[in-house]
C-alpha cells in the first residue's frame, strides 16, 4: 500500500524485534516446519533479506498476555508476534520494518499526518450523517407546526403542546430556506444570462462546504451560509435549555439516514426511493436538535471526504490533484426540499513539449458531476470535462421519455456550447445511470474495523 508522500520521518528505532506468527495447525509445527513457513510469507511479499518496507497496522491482537499484530505489508496481511518493548502502536499507525532472515525487525513509527487526523474526524462522522433535503422537510415542519418542549418534572407527556421556534432559530432558517434556488427560476436556457450564473455562483458558495474559508475572509455569525446557519438554529434551541448547553448537545446521538449508513462515502448518494415531506408531525426539540447534528455531520463529512481525496490526488495517475463535494438542496414549486449533488475535479496533466530543453506546461482537466431527481424528467446525471477550449458532456437518463427529450435537445446544447467559443468533442445521452469511483476504506481512508 502506498504511503501518503507527505508522511514524516520515522521516529527512533524500537529495541525489540517482532517475530512472524506461527501458521494456523492442529499439530504444533516443528522449528523447520515455522521457519519455512516465515520464510515462504516473506518471499510472497517479495522482501529480500535486509531489505526495509513501511506497513500499517490493521489490527492488535491481544492473546493470553501475548500481543499479535495484523499487518498490511504491500496491500497483503502478515500476522506478526508483538515483542515491540516500549513502542506503543495503534490501529491505523505506520512502522518502518526490516527482514533479518526470517524474522522482522521494528525499525521505528511513523509520525501522524494531518491525512490521519482527518480520517479519524472523517471514521467519527460517518455513521451519523442525515439527508440535506430530509433534515430541511422537518424543520419547514417545526418552521410551520413548532417543535414539541422538553417534558418539566412532574408533567405528562400528554400535555405538551407544539411552541413555535425561538427567534433566533427562526430567523436563521427563514433566512436559509429564502435563498435556495428554486426549480421554477432556473429556466431551461437561461444558463448564459449573467443573473442566472451569479445565482449558480451563491448557490455553491453557500452550500456549506466553504464555511470556514468564508468565516476567516468576514468573521461575522451572519453569514447567509448553509452550515452556519444549522450552527445558529442549534444555539438558539439550546439556550432554550436548562444547564451547560454545550454539554447536552454532546451528549445527543445525530439521527442518521439510513441510506448514508451503509453507504457513508458513495458519492453521489442514490437517488431516495421516498421523497422529503414537510407535512409530518412536529418532532421534540431533542429530535430536532439530533437532527440538525446529523444534517451538520452531513456538510462536515463532505468538506473532510473533500479534504482527504485532495491529499492523496498525485500520488497515483488516475487520482485528481483536488475534488470537491457538495450538496446542493433547492426547493420545488410545491415548496418541497430536493437536493442535487455536485462531484468537481481537477486533474493537472503535462502537455507535450517538442524539444527536450523546454519545460512542459501544466494543462487542468475539469470533470463536473451533477446528479438530481427533477419531479417529471425523473433522475438525472450529468458528466463534464473541460480542458482549455475542448468540452465534452454526457447525460445519463433512467426515463425513456426524458430521453427521447434530452436527444432532441443535444443539438442546441451543442450550438450553445459553441457559441461560448469551446469545440464540443463528444456529446451524446445514454439510458440509465453511470458508475462512479467509490472510495476504498481499507486501502484509501481509514481502517473499516475503526
Amino acid at each position: 500500500m502506498k504511503l501518503p508522500s507527505d508522511q514524516q520521518p520515522p521516529t527512533s528505532p524500537a529495541p525489540a524485534t517482532p517475530r512472524l506468527a506461527q501458521t494456523n495447525d492442529a499439530r504444533p509445527p516443528a522449528r523447520e516446519t515455522t521457519a519455512m513457513s516465515a520464510r515462504q510469507q516473506l518471499d510472497q511479499l517479495q522482501l529480500a533479506n535486509r531489505e526495509s518496507i513501511l506497513a500499517r497496522v490493521s489490527e492488535i491482537i491481544n492473546r493470553q498476555g501475548n500481543a499479535e499484530i495484523l499487518l498490511d505489508v504491500r496491500g497483503k496481511p502478515l500476522q506478526v508476534n508483538a515483542a515491540i518493548g516500549a513502542t506503543e502502536l495503534a490501529r491505523g499507525d505506520w512502522v518502518k520494518v526490516m527482514r533479518a532472515g526470517n524474522e522482522l525487525q521494528l525499525m521505528g513509527k511513523l509520525a501522524p499526518t494531518p491525512e490521519a487526523a482527518i480520517s479519524r474526524a472523517l471514521a467519527q462522522r460517518m455513521p451519523w450523517q442525515q439527508s440535506l433535503d430530509n433534515g430541511l422537510a422537518k424543520l419547514m415542519t417545526a418552521l410551520n407546526r413548532g417543535v414539541i418542549p422538553e417534558l418539566s418534572p412532574g408533567q405528562l407527556p400528554a400535555s405538551r403542546s407544539p411552541q413555535p421556534l425561538p427567534e433566533a432559530a427562526r430567523q436563521a432558517l427563514e433566512t436559509l430556506l429564502g435563498r435556495l434556488p428554486a426549480s421554477s427560476t432556473l429556466t431551461p436556457g437561461s444558463g448564459s444570462q449573467s443573473n442566472t450564473v451569479q445565482q449558480i455562483r451563491q448557490w455553491i458558495a453557500e452550500s456549506g462546504l466553504f464555511a470556514e474559508s468564508r468565516l476567516a475572509r468576514t468573521p461575522s455569525p451572519d453569514l447567509p451560509d448553509l452550515k452556519l446557519a444549522i450552527g445558529r438554529m442549534i444555539t438558539s434551541l439550546l439556550a432554550e435549555q436548562n444547564g451547560d448547553a454545550a454539554t447536552l448537545f454532546n451528549r445527543l446521538t445525530p439521527l442518521a439516514t439510513p441510506g448514508l449508513v451503509s453507504t457513508p462515502l458513495q458519492f453521489p448518494q442514490p437517488m431516495a426511493l421516498s421523497t422529503p415531506t414537510s407535512n409530518s408531525e412536529p418532532a421534540s426539540v431533542s429530535q430536532t436538535l439530533r437532527m440538525l447534528a446529523g444534517m451538520l455531520n452531513r456538510i462536515t463529512v463532505n468538506q473532510l471526504h473533500s479534504q482527504i481525496l485532495s491529499a492523496r490526488g498525485g500520488g497515483e495517475a488516475p487520482a485528481p490533484t483536488s475534488t470537491l463535494l457538495l450538496d446542493l438542496p433547492w426547493v420545488t414549486p410545491q415548496n418541497e426540499p430536493r437536493m442535487a449533488q455536485l462531484r468537481l475535479e481537477q486533474h493537472k496533466n503535462e502537455s507535450s513539449s517538442k524539444g527536450d530543453d523546454r519545460k512542459r506546461a501544466a494543462i487542468s482537466e475539469w470533470r463536473l458531476n451533477l446528479s438530481v431527481d427533477l419531479e417529471q424528467a425523473g433522475a438525472l446525471n450529468f458528466e463534464v470535462s473541460l480542458r482549455q477550449q475542448e468540452i465534452s458532456a454526457r447525460v445519463w437518463a433512467e426515463n425513456q421519455d426524458t430521453l427521447k427529450q434530452v436527444n432532441k435537445e443535444l443539438p442546441l446544447l451543442r450550438r450553445s456550447l459553441m457559441d461560448l467559443g469551446l469545440e464540443v468533442t463528444d456529446l451524446e445521452c445514454r439510458r440509465g445511470s453511470p458508475s462512479y469511483p467509490a472510495t476504498k476504506l481499507e486501502h484509501r481512508l481509514v481502517d473499516t474495523r475503526a
